[in-house]
């Protein structure tokens, strides 16, 4: 019997991947020709979707951008045998955009079934948990820190420390958060891992829950992803099914329960306190800090609040050990950070490899250029409020430190493309209008600030390319960078000033205008 194949991630499903699936299992039945179809996630090829694969001796063959309407001229050319077919790529493990990543936290995704608990334990799955489950707490938050693993959101705190101060708090009850509320612009990773490779996410809260001493985890979803929600909640209970949940964590004396938790779809819950205020049943507004979360979070008690790929990530450092995980990377940025190239690029699609690489690495090596053929002119890397890179930055090492020293962020790892038709000086101003549009609201640099900023961009682009005039500009990104309460409206200046500097024609000027003192 012939194993195929088929994606069942959100991308694929976009395209057609139902349809397909169905068309080649009543072809095969046709034709008399046993097999077994199974709904893998995705490899994250974005632009080889939907990607079948077929099992054959010398490896998975994949066929991509395949619809139902070429599944009679597959079988026709022996696909099932891996024949030639004008949609034939080969081993899939050998396609040189896959071949070289060094996936770590993705090592599964797109090879097994994302709901198969025997899948995931026939390639590597619990190893973390249950060296866990042996460790000492303390051993085993000192290790994390010196994986040097930091959170993957975008903040890039040391996740080893902010377990330690979760598992230091006396309380009645400690809780882990997930925030899988991914909305940034042209960002799919943690999406991927939940549609894709489920049992890694739960491994990572149920380890984190052991070490941290809290028994309740929460997984904090976007509205918008409904297959990631479905394939969580199956995952959630299959594992609880096998005894990975409950009240005896693979037969130990530890307890930890998972939930899936649907967001309202306001981007500012993407930040930790808003969220925890929105998981709360109240509206999303961003709270003060100090307390911080780690010793005042969710309904008051202490919590650990991480991404999805930080949680995700804490499996395999486990498993294969601190010192295994960060010797990979570079400088105080350790292990790998999945890439997710979108926008205006020839192939789109996730690729992890550790810090250090570049942008010129990615958008060229992997992306191909753009997918309209003309120049690149700017990369926009850390979502719609990261800063915009001209071709004078693209070799700068991808490290959280490199990108702060020139004033950009790394953030969730989202890079969005832009070929040389991108007026810079309209994607500031949208900038400036989605914060408006995204804030809660509380403080007024950010409520406010957005607002008038569209106002003064909407007036330098009329023509009003006067100092002061730009001026005001600067010292009004000067003032929700210094005095917002959260990085909506700290981080919204970051494009609109990068815009301004690198791109000043695009609002009718002639040089670079002067900076406020301040900034």
């Amino acid at each position: 019997m012939t194993r195929i194949y088929i994606p069942r991630d959100s991308a694929a499903l976009a395209l057609g991947a139902d349809a397909l699936a169905d068309a080649i299992a009543h072809e095969a039945a046709q034709r008399g020709i046993a097999i077994e179809l199974i709904r893998n996630g995705s490899r994250g090829l974005l632009w080889l979707e939907p990607l079948v694969e077929v099992v054959t001796p010398r490896g998975r063959i994949g066929y991509a951008n395949v619809d139902a309407a070429d599944v009679v001229s597959l079988f026709d050319a022996g696909f099932i045998e891996g024949g030639a077919h004008p949609n034939h790529v080969g081993v899939v493990d050998e396609i040189p955009y896959l071949q070289r990543q060094q996936r770590l936290t993705f090592a599964r995704i797109g090879i097994t079934d994302p709901l198969s608990t025997d899948d995931y334990l026939a390639h590597g799955g619990l190893e973390g948990l249950k060296r866990a489950l042996a460790a000492d707490g303390d051993a085993a938050c000192e290790a994390l820190i010196e994986s040097g693993l930091r959170g993957r959101g975008g903040a890039a705190f040391p996740a080893g420390i902010k377990w330690r101060t979760v598992r230091g708090a006396s309380a009645p009850q400690k809780y882990i958060v997930c925030n899988a509320d991914e909305g940034d612009s042209g960002t799919f990773s943690d999406r991927l891992i939940m549609e894709s490779d489920p049992y890694v996410l739960i491994e990572g809260m149920i380890i984190a829950g052991i070490v941290t001493g809290a028994t309740l985890g929460y997984i904090y979803v976007r509205s918008e992803y409904p297959h990631s929600i479905a394939t969580l909640e199956a995952a959630i209970q299959r594992a609880r099914d096998a005894g990975w949940l409950g009240d005896s964590v693979l037969g130990s004396a530890h307890r930890f329960e998972l939930e899936v938790a649907k967001g309202a779809g306001a981007y500012v819950c993407g930040e930790e306190t808003a969220l925890l205020e929105s998981l709360e049943g109240k509206r999303g507004i961003v709270r003060a800090k100090p307390p911080v979360p780690a010793l005042v979070g969710l309904f008051g008690q202490p919590t650990v609040i991480n991404n999805v790929i930080t949680l995700a990530t804490v499996p395999i450092i486990f498993a294969r050990g601190a010192a295994f995980y960060k010797n990979f990377g570079m400088g105080r940025s350790r292990g790998t950070l999945p890439f997710q190239l979108a926008g205006n690029v020839k192939q789109g699609g996730l690729v992890e490899l550790a810090f250090g690489v570049t942008l010129r690495e990615l958008l060229y090596d992997y992306g191909g250029g753009t997918a309209s053929g003309r120049p690149a002119r700017a990369v926009q890397v850390g979502g719609p409020l990261g800063t915009y890179l001209p071709e004078s930055q693209w070799d700068i090492p991808l490290d959280y430190e490199a990108y702060a020293a020139v004033g950009a962020v790394v953030g969730h790892g989202g890079i969005v493309v832009h070929d040389d038709t991108s007026n810079l000086a309209e994607l500031a101003q949208y900038a400036m209008h989605f914060c408006a549009l995204e804030s809660c609201g509380k403080c007024t640099p950010c409520r406010i600030g957005s607002t008038r900023g569209v106002e003064v961009i909407a007036r330098i682009r009329n023509g009003d390319t006067s100092t002061r005039q730009v001026q005001l500009l600067r010292d009004l990104c000067d003032t929700m960078v210094s005095g917002s309460l959260c990085a909506m409206g700290g981080m919204t200046p970051y494009p609109v000033l990068s815009a301004l500097d690198h791109f000043p024609e695009d609002f009718g000027l002639d040089t670079v205008q002067p900076k406020a003192a301040a900034a």
